[in-house]
């Protein structure tokens, strides 16, 4: 509600900038121009007020619902068979506690309300732009077709790439605690070149999967960026162009422009945040999915197996991350 209350204060400046400029080609009095400057510093404020209240309630939220999945892990990482939990391997338990934490930390602070923001603010834009003139929301349509191609291309590869990613830097963690824990033994046996190997062999596929999840960005963010940007010069030279044609007033065409560049911000920030998502999202995933060991199955009569680990994708036959990190064709 914060959130909604202060972005439909951002939107009182742009409107009444238009009528401004309205007035002031048709002679306004200095004081309405005053009177009207005066409003544009008030709702500023009342914005910048609601803003701050807004972020606090978010980040209040966030570090609840944080709070909650750490509890959770924890009570089902304890529930499972402790032999599952060994076969899983200290590195990989090590890494979902610290780095997926971490990234998940970071989502649900930041990137969840950000987002959410966001949403709420284009929406209240998007209605304000139709207010002052459907026409002026045409060119808005432009974008459309060049963010939906991009983001759809980049979603369906995001997931299954940042899983890969995951998985990759639990292997090199296991692997080093595993080598650190054995050193003696592996001294003895002369396997130091068979663990330096491993080491390497995570190595290349965590560089592998790096590589890949970059790749998606370097694409999605420029078309991104093209997307958002193509909007606000099309609105100034069409809403230009109408307003030579008598359709629109020049208070509608500055109104419009204004909020079609007020929409700049958080179609960026739902487009930035949308990254973050992907890598919270592939973090939860492994979080909450340490507790969904899938359904034993009969080899015999009377004789199960146990199961191998959580019906999320898996790296290792026990707690399961993602399939191993390998650069996609």
């Amino acid at each position: 509600g914060l959130h909604a209350v202060a972005a439909a204060a951002g939107l009182v400046a742009p409107r009444l900038l238009g009528d401004l400029v309205e007035g002031i080609s048709r002679g306004t009095s200095r004081v309405t121009v005053d009177r009207i400057a005066l409003l544009i510093a008030g709702f500023v404020v009342v914005q910048a007020v609601l803003v701050r209240f807004a972020h606090l309630a978010s980040a209040r939220l966030g570090e609840q619902v944080l709070a909650r999945l750490r509890e959770e892990f924890v009570d089902r990482v304890l529930a499972l068979p402790l032999s599952i939990v060994e076969r899983a391997g200290t590195g990989d338990l090590l890494t979902r506690t610290s780095r997926d934490v971490s990234a998940l930390s970071r989502t649900v602070r930041l990137a969840v309300p950000e987002t959410f923001i966001a949403v709420v603010t284009a929406a209240f834009i998007i209605g304000a732009l139709l207010l002052v003139s459907p026409l002026l929301a045409m060119p808005c349509l432009i974008a459309v077709p060049v963010l939906w191609a991009g983001t759809r291309w980049y979603l369906r590869r995001a997931p299954a790439g940042y899983l890969r990613e995951n998985a990759a830097y639990s292997d090199i963690t296991d692997g080093i605690s595993e080598t650190v824990e054995g050193s003696r033994t592996t001294e003895a046996l002369r396997q130091q070149a068979r663990r330096r190997a491993r080491t390497n062999a995570d190595i290349a596929r965590s560089y592998a999967a790096e590589r890949y999840t970059l790749f998606l960005r370097t694409v999605f963010f420029p078309v991104a960026e093209i997307g958002y940007v193509v909007p606000v010069v099309a609105t100034l030279v069409i809403g230009g162009w109408f307003y030579l044609k008598g359709w629109v007033t020049l208070g509608q065409v500055t109104a419009a422009t204004l909020y079609v560049q007020q929409l700049v911000d958080p179609v960026d920030r739902l487009l930035s945040w949308l990254d973050e998502l992907q890598v919270g999202g592939a973090s939860m995933a492994r979080l909450l999915g340490v507790a969904e060991p899938a359904e034993p199955t009969t080899q015999s009569p009377g004789r199960t197996t146990e199961s191998s680990g959580p019906t999320t994708e898996s790296a290792r036959p026990a707690i399961g991350s993602a399939p191993p990190a390998t650069e996609p064709g």
